[in-house]
């Protein structure tokens, strides 16, 4: 919808998709003329009550009068937005700027039938958002003492609200900047919405399968009998027009002839039919969609748009969509045991949740899982991802009990500051696994309608690192940790006890354990097992129990060459049991076979595994595989070594938020509002010096002063008043940092001096072309740094800084974050970079004021996180001295602010 109100052009970019409380969807527009219909038929549909509690009074139809001004706005001192649900109008939100430019007026109308949904909260929040962009800085509303759903809506938003009782109505009023607390309570509405949108998703109470075959090998044929040799515990219905019968069940033509109601469908068509099975889909009230049909990988706007419109269907009618191009959804919870994929059959029951993109890296996680006896909970394949989204799923994993571990293969991002947060938070509780490729996020896969990053190649892994997960590179590198950290009791710490069955290899395997960030302890490279089982494995069992009981031990590291007589699968076990007695974990690896099998699926004694919550069923703690293994000591420790490093990064103290009190936000907000003004689309508008500092002066940074001049005697006068000694540099880009070039004389003392510096560096920069100069006044020695902070189409607000000179230039030494900072993420940022050991004290320098520098980058972090509009700012060079921070140069580009992936308002990635 693209209709322009009283003044100015319809604002699409305050369109969103948004999640409600109850996990379903809809979409939220600015009002239109056109909606005047809808509104009248939302209230004629609402009781007296309702009516009363809006209006103040009872009416029963709005007058035309009325209704032209509800629907007629301006989108600026005038706001409205719908919700609507199936072409329904389900909630109206609006505001008026009153007479204070500063504040206006809010009021909302919510249907009877989605009241409890969360709505009024959802549209306060699109509201104040709006409200900001139009300098708009408090809402006020009135509010009848007996709206206790209006009244907590207000209450609960997480504003500071001011509340007194006037002529028989309670007056609000109250500021709508975003606060830490409006902020926390967002995000706690938008993950109780999003986990519950998957949760009826992965238990659905009824399912089907659009696209039913009795042809064997079909992916049609393939879901139905993997959903019925499942067990699934609720309805299945076959659909396919073309057959009365399919696997031993009546078929139906369309979903709409099914005789009750289905939550999942899951729908096998060809491409061409897949718009309209969708519709009927959304038509029936079906809760979710799985879409395996495949074929839009190819380039071209015909497969994106018909991948959006499937999305915008789907979403506009309540319906989470899975895919395309999924594997499916499985679920091994005994009250569910749901197969709704095209999976080789229904996987082993565990605390493992995983997560896919790509079908074909869903089934090589599957079979990874399957032939390592690894157990999981949930399975998610978001195909194209072109909905539901990784952080659905760990939305979703956070709170489910019966999931201890989360892996991910992700092949590209939706909403990587979003994914940020949410595995910041699942990780200090859960280890969250995540495999990509060094690219994912630089190019897209086939059929990924996301954004690409500009950023620097490692900026997607810092922010990873950031966010706490397990980093690693393919599938098997996920499932060598999964299988550790979902079968046993994480590590304390990185301090291992390696036995062997050789003393020469017992000390290789301490120094591979030491290069992967183990420290060994204990090591017992003596352990006879060659003398037949009876004796062989008590005496294993004695040896490791002997080597895990010190406190200094937090894991056991067991090395064995091949033993005569005895199967790899019984000395694993008793492996396990002696790690089991002890409480801590025993990682086996079976040096000199070819490929030793991973544990067979059996069946442990009850209690046996990860610890579970008390409501998850027997049979998933029961069903672990007995104790992971591997083929070579490195890959065990490799593994191990990236545990231990986890577990130090969720016992670390996480530090509180560093705030920037002297900040004038609003004035540079001002500034920036008025530089905009002058940015054309697709460019940038490069501040001049003066703009720069009055900018950067906002957040208390400020830029020693240069003299730029043409002549020497104007040279003379401008350092007689800055003052000597002076430095002389070169006002060109690439030549005012390189004193071997000639770009920079330092500590120039008097007048004759400069002139003659000034005379031979024209003459040496000659060959460059024609370079301007300016003067500096010299300031206290230190070392040099760079700092840039960019808004990254992908990432958004990111701040890079290293050392200047060859560490940043020839070495690529950078730290790179992502705001807002913690006081805890700020110590790691500033010491991050390889050269950062130059900052305290380096072969005789003096070590420089490192409070002073994390206190400008946490000033650079918070202008960048709160303004977009700064496309680009670089200080070059920062001069850290031993009493303070000085920055010489400065450099701020302006431009559109992107719309970014992750703000103060709930919306669902774009699709």
């Amino acid at each position: 919808m693209a209709e322009q109100g009283e003044n100015g052009e319809y604002p699409a970019h305050w369109e969103a998709d948004v999640v409600l409380r109850d996990g379903s969807t809809a979409h939220l527009r600015p009002i239109a003329p056109t909606d005047a219909a809808e509104l009248q038929r939302l209230h004629t549909s609402q009781s007296e009550k309702s009516i009363y509690l809006r209006f103040f009074t009872y009416k029963s139809k709005l007058t035309s009068k009325e209704l032209a001004r509800f629907t007629r706005v301006d989108h600026r001192d005038r706001v409205a937005f719908v919700t609507v649900r199936g072409g329904a109008i389900i909630g109206v939100g609006r505001y008026d700027r009153l007479d204070d430019p500063a504040e206006a007026e809010v009021a909302f109308n919510i249907a009877d039938n989605a009241q409890g949904k969360g709505v009024g909260s959802i549209l306060l929040e699109h509201l104040a958002a709006a409200a900001r962009e139009n300098g708009i800085e408090r809402f006020s509303a009135e509010v009848l003492p007996e709206n206790r759903k209006m009244l907590t809506v207000f209450a609960e938003a997480g504003y500071e609200v001011g509340r007194r009782f006037d002529d028989g109505v309670v007056a609000l009023k109250f500021p709508i900047d975003p606060t830490a607390r409006s902020r926390a309570v967002m995000e706690a509405r938008e993950h109780r919405a999003e986990a519950r949108s998957l949760a009826g998703l992965l238990a659905p109470r009824s399912v089907a399968v659009i696209g039913a075959s009795r042809e064997w090998g079909s992916p049609g044929h393939t879901l139905l009998t993997n959903l019925i040799e499942g067990g699934f515990d609720g309805p299945v219905y076959g659909i396919n027009p073309d057959a009365l019968e399919i696997a031993g069940m009546v078929s139906y033509a369309r979903i709409g002839d099914v005789p009750g109601d289905v939550d999942l469908a899951v729908i096998a068509v060809p491409r061409t039919e897949l718009e309209a099975v969708v519709a009927d889909c959304a038509a029936q009230g079906v809760r979710g969609v799985v879409v395996i049909t495949a074929g839009f990988d190819a380039a071209g706007e015909d497969s994106a748009a018909q991948q959006r419109e499937l999305v915008r269907v789907a979403r506009s009618n309540g319906m989470r969509l899975v895919g395309p191009a999924s594997l499916g959804l499985i679920n091994t919870a005994s009250g569910v045991r749901l197969n709704a994929s095209v999976a080789p059959g229904m996987p082993k029951a565990g605390t493992l949740g995983l997560f896919s993109q790509s079908a074909a890296m869903g089934v090589i996680l599957f079979t990874a899982a399957s032939r390592r006896g690894v157990g999981v909970s949930n399975v998610v394949s978001a195909g194209n991802r072109a909905d539901v989204s990784g952080n659905d799923a760990m939305q979703f994993w956070e709170d489910d009990e019966s999931t201890s571990a989360v892996g991910l293969y992700l092949e590209s991002f939706g909403n990587p500051r979003k994914f940020s947060r949410i595995a910041r938070r699942l990780s200090r509780s859960k280890p969250v696994i995540v495999a990509k490729s060094d690219y994912m996020g630089v190019r897209l896969p086939p059929g990924h309608a996301v954004r690409t990053t500009q950023a620097p190649l490692g900026a997607v892994d810092e922010m990873l690192r950031q966010s706490g997960v397990i980093r690693v590179q393919t599938s098997e590198q996920l499932m060598d940790i999964a299988q550790i950290v979902a079968s046993q009791p994480l590590p304390e710490g990185g301090r291992v006890a390696v036995v062997a069955n050789s003393e020469s290899l017992v000390d290789n395997v301490a120094d591979a354990a030491g290069q992967h960030g183990l420290e060994p302890t204990h090591t017992n490279g003596s352990l006879e097992l060659d003398d037949g089982q009876s004796r062989a494995l008590p005496r294993l069992n004695r040896a490791l129990a002997e080597a895990l009981e010190p406190a200094d031990v937090d894991a056991g590291l067991l090395v064995l060459l091949p033993v005569r007589g005895i199967a790899v699968e019984t000395l694993a076990r008793a492996a396990y049991d002696a790690g089991r007695a002890a409480g801590k974990p025993v990682v086996v690896a079976f040096a000199g076979q070819l490929d030793p099998a991973f544990p067979a699926e059996g069946v442990l004694e009850e209690g046996e595994g990860p610890a579970v919550a008390s409501s998850q069923d027997a049979d998933v703690a029961a069903l672990q595989p007995a104790i992971p293994y591997f083929a070579s000591p490195g890959q065990a420790a490799a593994a191990l070594g990236r545990i231990a490093a986890y577990v130090k990064w969720r016992e670390r103290d996480f530090g509180e938020p560093v705030e920037v009190p002297d900040a004038d936000v609003d004035r540079a907000e001002s500034l920036l509002a008025g530089y905009l003004g002058r940015v054309a689309d697709a460019e940038l508008l490069r501040l001049d010096r003066g703009q720069v500092a009055e900018l950067l002066g906002c957040y208390g940074i400020s830029v020693l002063e240069s003299a730029p001049f043409d002549t020497e005697d104007e040279a003379a006068a401008a350092a007689g008043r800055i003052g000597y000694p002076v430095a002389l540099k070169t006002t060109d880009e690439h030549l005012r940092h390189r004193l071997d070039l000639g770009g920079v004389r330092l500590n120039i003392y008097d007048e004759e001096s400069l002139r003659g510096n000034i005379r031979h560096m024209r003459s040496i920069l000659e060959p460059f072309g024609a370079v301007g100069l300016e003067l500096q006044a010299m300031a206290e020695s230190g070392q040099g740094c760079v700092v840039r902070a960019l808004e990254d189409p992908l990432l958004g607000p990111l701040v890079s800084y290293g050392l200047a000179g060859d560490a940043v230039n020839l070495l690529d030494d950078w730290a790179h974050v992502i705001p807002p900072l913690s006081s805890t993420d700020l110590a790691e940022f500033v010491r991050r970079p390889r050269a950062a050991r130059k900052l305290f004290g380096y072969q005789g320098l003096p070590a420089v004021d490192v409070a002073a520098l994390e206190d400008v980058l946490n000033r650079i972090a918070t202008l960048k996180d709160q303004h977009p509009e700064v496309a680009l700012l670089e200080l070059n060079p920062l001069l850290v001295s031993a009493r303070g921070v000085t920055v010489l140069s400065a450099d701020v580009r302006i431009g559109n602010p992107a719309e970014r992936t992750d703000s103060a308002r709930r919306a669902m990635s774009k699709y």
